[in-house]
Parts: C-alpha cells; structure tokens; sequence
C-alpha cells in the first residue's frame, strides 16, 4: 500500500470515507424521523429557556454570557423592556413611565430603548419579549400534550387555526399603528393561543408524514 502513488492512495481512501459519511447521515435522518417530536420540545426548551437564563446570569454576576445571550435574540425579538417580563426586581412588568429616566430605557428611540437590560433595583429583562415567551412556551408545553396525547388528539382543521392567530394579530398590529396600548396580559394570552394553535394543527401532519417515512424505509 506504501508503496502505491499518492494519487492511488487518495482514491483508496475517498470511496471509505464517502460511504462513513452517507451512513452517519442516513443514521442522523433516520432518529430525526424517528425522534422528530424530542427534537422539536428540546429545541423549543432551550429556545425559551436561554432568554429565561440570561436574567438570571445578570443576577449572579456573569454578565459576559448573559449579554451574548441578550445579542444572540436580538434579530429575533424587538426586546423592549416595557414589553417584556423582569426577574429579581421590584415588579415583574413595566410601563414606560415606570422604568427609569435615565436616557436609555425611557428614550423615544425604540433602538436606544430595546438596549436596557435592567440594574440591581428594577430587575433584568427576559432576553425576548413576553409575546415571544407566550409563543415559544406555549409550543413547548402543547408539544409535551401532544407528547402524552399521541394519537388521541383530534386534529385541528385549518379553517379554525384562524381563531388561534386571529386574536394575536388583532392586538399586535393595534398596538404597532398606535391605535392602543396592549398589555402584559393580553400579550401573553393570545401569544399562548396562537402557539397552541399552530403545534395543534401542525404536529399530527408532520406525525403522519414521518409515520410514512418510517414505514418506506423498513
């Protein structure tokens, strides 16, 4: 074999590796078809959870990681304090006249705004705001029902996941052309529907579909 050209020796090994890495590929597509709904709850857990995380790391003093967290959601969420839920403070929520005046978290500028993390005396913020925890944690929990539930959930027909959106849209695009003011509460409630909705009409087609897939493949 050592005595082979290096091109020869190449070639040898490029078919070996090629059919390791088809295998491990297929082995990884196989436990997500298989797993697909563990995959889901873990990956709406830790969606959910690291925001949760991020407050708490302020509080014990680890400010570094908990800043990396509040950048990382920073694409995904306006992250506006008085839209969002606070830990270790005073209340758990505040209005704008609540927070303190000191340039930041009462700025007419949401992109100034949306940078308060909080101090020792209010609290520090949820890294997403408390629609996005309503949503994402809703997901999670009807993900655990449906978990539980497995085949003796009825499925949700299309024409009523409106109901579920219906409410959330009406709040939100309210309170974004300045119409109203929504509040913690109602964010909260028709974010929950609106996840419970979309898992109760989406799981039971993405089981059906990978049932199929299982049944091919075996």
């Amino acid at each position: 074999m050592d005595d082979q050209p290096l091109d020869q020796r190449v070639q040898a090994i490029q078919p070996s590796f090629t059919l390791k890495l088809e295998r491990w590929v297929n082995r990884g597509v196989e436990g997500f078809v298989r797993h697909w709904l563990a995959f889901f709850n873990l990956l709406f857990l830790v969606y959910v959870g690291l925001p949760l995380l991020a407050p708490v790391l302020m509080e014990l003093g680890a400010e570094a990681p908990a800043r990396v967290i509040y950048t990382i959601y920073r694409p995904a969420c306006h992250q506006l304090p008085e839209r969002s839920f606070f830990l270790f403070g005073e209340q758990p929520v505040y209005s704008r006249a609540e927070l303190p005046a000191n340039g930041v978290a009462d700025s007419d500028n949401i992109f100034v705004r949306r940078n308060y993390i909080g101090d020792p005396e209010y609290g520090y913020k949820v890294a997403i705001c408390e629609r996005d925890v309503a949503i994402y944690g809703s997901m999670f929990l009807m993900g655990l029902i449906f978990a539980l539930a497995r085949g003796h959930l009825p499925r949700l027909k299309a024409r009523y996941v409106l109901l579920f959106a219906l409410p959330m849209a009406l709040d939100g695009l309210t309170q974004l052309v300045g119409l109203r003011e929504s509040s913690w509460a109602l964010r909260v409630i028709t974010g929950g529907l609106f996840g419970i909705g979309l898992v109760w009409f989406a799981y039971p087609y993405i089981e059906e579909s990978m049932k199929k897939t299982v049944i091919r493949k075996e």
